[in-house]
Formats: structure tokens, sequence, C-alpha cells
């Protein structure tokens, strides 16, 4: 929907999801499979917001940016998830204008904030591995609110600046997004206006993110592989390894996918293959992080077990 303004621009009123598929008999059952991962994203990364926050004996470092890492899997999947589960239901996936700038805005925010938070995590476990006599005071709680309130603020930083450079540009009525949800990408296939300076700020930004957390993640894991190849024992190479595998897992999985839809021209993009990428990192990787990070730990476990018995 769309009507002319005074100075005869495009004025959007709303825009139309094309979704993950247009093959009618697929609707019901990709519903049924989304809404349970959905389902499990959120009951995961909720226990563990809660589980972390409740325990005494989970107030380390650790524990503090997997709480926060599931908080922002919690944000980001929400972000999507909700709304594209409607769009499986109704005969046409309309998102109202302002809604489709909110989606886009917390997408981002939350999408770059768990880029940072999981370079911090590297970093902590760099520390635990290789100064484990001086954690306490290299990580203090201090320090880690820094690094993830710097995460935040930075975050919401590159989303306005985004959002906002493209809904004050000009849309020329046509109003279907090839996506299940507000991304930046597609929306710029919308736009009559120039979108050369936008494709540049996202390229550059996407590319800084994904280069610099990703060089913090090297960088603490090179100097982790020397820590754990000086370890004489054999049982404490197989701790720091089990400790730090989960979390190269989760690493390798969103960062060769956001680096797949990002970091590459506006023109060699297939909008079919990237939502098949966005789904990875928008519904099954928030799924997936609770159960490598947190299901798989004694500790979070324990305290589990403990809270069940005590209810």
């Amino acid at each position: 929907m769309a009507w002319m303004d005074k100075h005869n621009h495009t004025v959007l009123k709303e825009f139309i999801l094309m979704g993950i598929t247009d093959r009618p008999e697929l609707q019901a059952p990709l519903f049924v499979i989304f809404l349970i991962i959905y389902i499990i994203s959120v009951v995961g990364n909720s226990s563990m917001v809660i589980l972390t926050k409740m325990d005494s004996r989970l107030q380390t470092p650790m524990y503090f940016f997997l709480r926060h890492l599931a908080f922002i899997d919690l944000g980001y999947s929400t972000a999507v998830g909700p709304k594209m589960l409607v769009n499986f239901v109704v005969n046409q996936n309309t998102i109202p204008y302002n809604w489709c700038a909110t989606q886009l805005a917390f997408f981002i925010l939350f999408i770059i904030s768990e880029l940072f938070i999981l370079s911090a995590m590297s970093y902590d476990r760099y520390v635990a591995i290789c100064n484990p006599l001086l954690y306490t005071v290299i990580m203090p709680q201090r320090v880690c609110w820094v690094l993830v309130a710097v995460s935040y603020v930075y975050s919401a930083f590159i989303s306005l600046i985004t959002t906002i450079k493209i809904f004050i540009s000009s849309f020329c009525g046509y109003n279907v997004i090839s996506h299940f949800y507000c991304d930046s990408l597609p929306l710029l296939s919308l736009l009559c206006s120039s979108t050369r300076e936008i494709e540049l700020i996202i390229l550059i930004f996407s590319a800084f993110n994904l280069v610099s957390s990703l060089l913090t993640v090297l960088v603490s894991y090179i100097l982790i592989l020397k820590a754990i190849l000086r370890m004489n024992s054999a049982e404490g190479r197989h701790k720091a390894f089990s400790t730090c595998g989960s979390h190269l897992t989760v690493v390798v999985v969103l960062y060769v996918t956001l680096s797949f839809m990002y970091v590459q021209p506006k023109s060699s993009h297939c909008f079919d293959t990237d939502k098949m990428a966005s789904v990875f990192y928008t519904l099954v990787i928030p799924m997936l992080n609770p159960m490598i990070y947190s299901l798989r730990n004694k500790e979070v476990k324990g305290t589990f077990h403990r809270i069940w018995k005590n209810l």
C-alpha cells in the first residue's frame, strides 16, 4: 500500500513479506517445525538467563557472558520468529512501515551484539586458561560490565545509522520484500534513490564487525592453544579443549553464515539462498546455543536439578 505526498514522493504504509516459501503444501509443515524451534529457543535461553542469575555458584564471568548471550539470542529470534510464524497462517504477509523499521533496528542491534559478546567470551577463556592465578584480578565484574555495555552501545549506534539511512530514503512504490523479515539488503532493492552510500556503510561496518570480533577470537584461541600444548596434564588439556570446543562451534557457524550474507556486493546476492542462510542465524543458532553451551555443562545441569527438586 502506498500514497503520494505533496512532493510526489511515494510513501509506503506497509510492506509485503515474501516469506520462506510460496508453496502452499509446505506452509503447515514449516509452521510446525519453526514453532518447535522457536519454543525450544525461548525456553532454553530464558532458562539460561534465570539459572545463571539465581545460583550464586554461577556468578563467574563465563556465566555472566553466557547470560547476556542467551538474552541476545532470545532478542533477535523474537524480533524475527513470531512475525514469521504468523506469516505462515495468514493470506497476505504484510508488515506496517514502522514495524518493519523497528524489526530491522532490533535485529541489527542483537546480531552485532552477539558478535562482540562471543569475542568477549573468547577473551574470558584466554584469561581463564592462560592466566588462571590472575583471573579474578583481570576479569572483575566491572570489566565484564564494561565489555557488555560497549557491545550494546556500539551495536545500537550501528543499528540506528543503518535503519535511519534506509528509511529516510525514497521507496519506489513496489513494497514486496524478498525475505521472511525486514532485512537491510532486500530493503535496498526497493529504494528509488541511490543506494551506493548505504551499501558502502553496510559493507564497511559489516566487514569491520566481522573482522575485528573474529580477530579477537582467533588471537585468543592461538594463545589458548599454545597454553594447552604446554600443559603436562592430559586431564587439564581435555578440560580446556572441552571448554573451548562449544564456543568455537557456534563461532564458526555464525561467522560463516554472516560473512556469506553481508560481506559481498548487493549484485552477488541470491535472496532465496540468503533466506536459507538467515534461518540458521535467526532461528537455529539461538536454539542450539543453550544446548551447546549450557545443557552439556555439569554446573548448569546441577543448578537445574537443585531448583527442580525445590519446586
